[in-house]
């Protein structure tokens, strides 16, 4: 029954035209699960904030992106409004039990943010310095433990670059929704700093991450080594954050595991309800 499968697709671009590696990585993930799996995948892009296109409800699958600016000013512009209605819609259909299979999201970065402002579960803050860089993730341990992280370690690595951070997680609408937390930031004991949180499941079918499960190990290798992305980064973060970035995306137990791992345990959850429908 899974030979020639289709599976529709919809990557929400919140990019907003910034050169990015964000999406070209989700469509190189999407395509390669497509092919191992020998389903045919429909994949379709909104550009959310340029356009304020949103996709309809026809699709079996959606993942939402990183990007720029911040999570907070946003709230009331037209494109927000929209992102939360659809964000609403996806909810409704899938609590309605003649609908079946249900529609997966997942949110990465920016988009996690917005989440979780929407679901108002933790305090949606600006972080006092830029995070960049690639960072230990530490899994929490429950007595169900979450389908797409299988296989991951603790901790695990994954690229962090976001001016933004979800702190103080409000455990009382937590537990209203049904959500849970999945994973926190390294132990950083030297700083009286609150451990931000890197993903939560908001439902059954909802999860998201801080960091960027898509970050390609060899694609952002090549990407940092190119002199003005190389220049850029020095500027910015120091050359020793620089070849730390290297070294980390060379690891192959560090990024690409994580590659390998995170979005396709999506993907594989999301087209088995398709596969039992």
């Amino acid at each position: 029954m899974r030979d020639n499968m289709t599976v529709r697709i919809a990557i929400l671009d919140l990019y907003e035209g910034v050169e990015n590696q964000g999406m070209r990585c989700l469509r190189e993930i999407v395509n390669q699960w497509g092919e191992y799996n020998q389903y045919t995948v429909q994949l379709d892009e909104f550009d959310v904030r340029r356009a304020q296109a949103i996709p309809d409800l026809s699709y079996d699958i959606y993942i939402s992106s990183g990007g720029p600016g911040s999570p907070i000013e946003s709230e009331g512009e037209a494109w927000d409004n929209k992102f939360m209605q659809w964000i609403e819609q996806v909810e409704a259909w899938n609590q309605k039990t003649t609908n079946f299979p249900k529609k997966h999201i997942f949110f990465i970065c920016h988009s996690f943010q917005l989440a979780c402002r929407h679901y108002k579960i933790a305090n949606v803050c600006k972080r006092k310095s830029t995070s960049f860089g690639v960072f230990p993730i530490h899994p929490l341990q429950y007595n169900q433990p979450e389908e797409v992280f299988e296989g991951l370690q603790d901790p695990f690595y994954a690229v962090d670059s976001r001016d933004y951070q979800v702190i103080e997680p409000n455990h009382k609408r937590i537990r209203q929704l049904g959500a849970s937390l999945l994973a926190i930031e390294k132990d950083r004991p030297h700083v009286p700093y609150e451990r931000a949180i890197m993903a939560i499941r908001f439902n059954d079918w909802f999860i998201g991450t801080q960091f960027h499960p898509e970050a390609d190990a060899i694609g952002m290798s090549m990407y940092l080594q190119r002199e003005d992305k190389k220049k850029t980064v020095i500027e910015n973060h120091g050359e020793a954050k620089w070849k730390s970035m290297i070294d980390h995306l060379n690891d192959p137990g560090k990024i690409r595991y994580t590659y390998s791992h995170v979005l396709p345990n999506f993907l594989n959850v999301a087209a088995g309800e398709l596969i039992e429908s």
